[in-house]
């Protein structure tokens, strides 16, 4: 039996949507972020960053989102090529959300609603940021129908819950319309609409 850490979160999303698509039973136990849970036993024994996700596959604990999704792929041999450069590139992609897609957005949002000091200069460079990385997306969309080529994988799963926050971040998604009609895709997903269904309680 699979146990799934989670908040209603953009990472809590990906790994819900991955367990949704790969069709794995599993429990979903709540973290209580603003109560502190994440970081109080036994959870924070557990994760060691105490960050939801968290994933418990028998007696193995699983932490860090891109981890939780191979893992997951791999067990299940879908949304992930199992060798050559197919899976080079879905990791690739992957990686991409996880060191840069997530922070710069995370950042973005924390100073438009996190904090109740304005920074302008924070602001700029974030909003520059993530306006740049949406580019990114944008040109790769363009030439394929998702991230990594021509099959949906887990480099969608990780990136489309950060991506469909544009409306959070004060972005005007009509900027991008290849991204625009790639979220549009995901959502249509039965797995997708699940997954988002059920962290609406996380």
């Amino acid at each position: 039996m699979l146990t799934f850490y989670t908040a209603n979160t953009p990472n809590g999303h990906k790994i819900a949507i991955a367990l949704q698509e790969l069709e794995l039973p599993h429990e979903t136990r709540r973290v209580d972020l603003n109560a502190g849970e994440q970081h109080r036993a036994p959870f924070s024994e557990m994760s060691p960053n105490h960050k939801i996700p968290l994933l418990v596959d028998g007696e193995q604990a699983i932490f860090e989102s891109g981890a939780i999704l191979i893992h997951l792929a791999d067990k299940v041999g879908r949304l992930l090529p199992a060798q050559g450069e197919a899976r080079s590139r879905v990791l690739q992609w992957l990686f991409l959300q996880v060191a840069h897609i997530g922070p710069m957005l995370g950042q973005l949002w924390y100073f438009r609603h996190g904090t109740q000091e304005h920074n302008a200069q924070a602001l700029e460079r974030y909003e520059r940021e993530v306006r740049r990385l949406y580019g990114v997306m944008e040109a790769q969309l363009q030439r394929s129908a998702w991230l990594a080529g021509a099959q949906y994988s887990i480099a969608d799963v990780a990136t489309f819950p950060w991506l469909r926050s544009y409306h959070e971040l004060g972005l005007d998604i009509a900027a991008w319309p290849a991204v625009q009609a790639w979220l549009a895709r995901i959502e249509q997903r039965p797995a997708v609409q699940r997954a988002l269904a059920a962290q609406q309680g996380a």
